[in-house]
């Protein structure tokens, strides 16, 4: 028999293991088929094959019988979680990662007999210094705690020692040319399957919360805090060429005709869109980190200051708040908030309500010290007191990441989960 009919059968024996333990996971197995690679040494996959070299597997699997289901296992995981095509991470290095202690960590909690690995138990003694500061692991927890303390060498050969399995495609490469008829609503079909599954039929299966909640953060529909930033935008008139009013025929001809006299000139003045004026509120209450807070002004200024939709002259009110308004900056301008972003500090620390703010921003218009607010962005955790009643401005909650247990917004209030890149 060929080397590589002996690793069909191995991988075959390792998918009818799962199959026959978590039904679940039937159609996912269906769609990611096994494919001999020529390249010694490597595990890959593009979301339609398992791509693997038969000598490296066998070998592996004569150093490790359990290897075939556990590789099976890592790369299922991946996909179900939408781990490749999360185009949104600028760290990839640190999301692969996370990645792959987070599909890990839920194969250890499902504990499934027979499938153990030799370094596990190191990777237990990681996963639970990691829950220290992560208590539920998943990718994107993972991923916005490495990006906001950084990961030391040692750590990061200790991590991919232990938890890589697979070589990751580069996301950029995949987004461009995919090389798969699997898409990532393919896979999203897929991962809400396995997630109905579960709660109607497997959910007292051990790591079956863990999968739960890595799903549903892996399908939860995402704002994007750009486009919310240009829903601020108030029409005005800014001086500058209008294109659809001026015509470079007439325009030319007339300097040619009368000696540099144009026959008609260019309209100077026109309607634009622009962001002038609105309302940033920081929850500064304990949860709320000051690392967190300066990462959301830092995103908010490189937004604007990258667009072409903010006006020179502005009047943008920051203002700090807890149970009550902190304190109040005026912004006149994106130098100013660059400045503040500089030298910010947080003070506060108390309990949250949002009403005071809503009340400082409706005096505010009251006094006609806004000619057309167009809205406020409140960054907070989430855990605070709502006004009853809706605002006569736009208002959105900007939330550091996602979190099951936050409390709902109000109706009339758009919520936006921004990932701390």
């Amino acid at each position: 028999m060929e080397t590589n009919e002996y690793a069909l059968k191995v991988l075959s024996l390792a998918r009818d293991t799962i199959t026959v333990r978590y039904r679940f996971f039937d159609r996912a197995l269906m769609h990611l088929k096994a494919k001999e690679s020529e390249i010694p040494g490597v595990y890959s996959a593009d979301g339609e094959y398992l791509y693997y070299h038969p000598l490296t597997l066998l070998n592996d699997y004569l150093k490790e019988p359990a290897f075939a289901v556990r590789l099976y296992l890592h790369l299922l995981f991946h996909y179900i979680f939408l781990h490749p095509v999360r185009f949104d991470k600028q760290n990839e290095n640190y999301w692969n990662i996370a990645t792959d202690i987070a599909v890990e960590n839920i194969i250890l909690e499902m504990n499934i007999p027979g499938t153990e690995l030799s370094g596990d138990d190191e990777k237990r003694l990681i996963i639970s210094r990691l829950r220290k500061w992560t208590p539920n692991i998943t990718a994107e927890k993972l991923y916005r705690e490495f990006a906001a303390q950084g990961i030391s060498s040692e750590a990061e050969k200790e991590y991919k020692r232990l938890f890589t399995m697979d070589r990751h495609r580069d996301r950029a490469v995949y987004k461009d040319d995919p090389v798969t008829n699997l898409t990532r609503e393919d896979w999203e079909k897929i991962s809400e399957r396995v997630k109905a599954e579960l709660k109607s039929f497997s959910k007292n299966s051990k790591g079956s919360d863990e999968i739960l909640g890595n799903i549903s953060e892996a399908t939860r529909k995402r704002v994007n805090y750009e486009a919310l930033l240009r829903k601020f935008a108030v029409q005005s008139e800014t001086i500058k060429i209008n294109p659809d009013e001026f015509d470079y025929i007439y325009y030319t001809y007339g300097l040619k005709l009368y000696d540099n006299m144009p026959l008609i000139e260019p309209l100077e003045y026109a309607e634009d869109k622009k962001i002038k004026e609105f309302v940033i509120a920081i929850d500064t209450s304990a949860s709320c980190r000051g690392e967190l807070v300066k990462k959301f002004l830092e995103r908010t200024v490189s937004i604007l200051k990258d667009s072409d939709s903010f006006h020179k002259e502005v009047n943008i009110r920051v203002v700090l708040c807890d149970s009550a308004v902190t304190s109040v900056t005026t912004i006149k301008n994106i130098e100013d908030l660059v400045k503040l972003t500089d030298n910010f500090k947080l003070s506060g620390f108390g309990a949250t309500d949002f009403r005071p703010v809503f009340d400082y921003v409706s005096e505010c218009v009251a006094k006609k010290e806004f000619e057309n607010l167009k809205g406020i962005i409140y960054f907070t955790d989430g855990y605070g007191i709502y006004p009853e009643k809706a605002p006569e401005f736009d208002t959105v909650f900007a939330f550091a990441g996602a979190d099951d247990m936050r409390p709902p917004i109000p109706a009339w209030a758009i919520k936006c989960e921004i990932d701390e890149e």
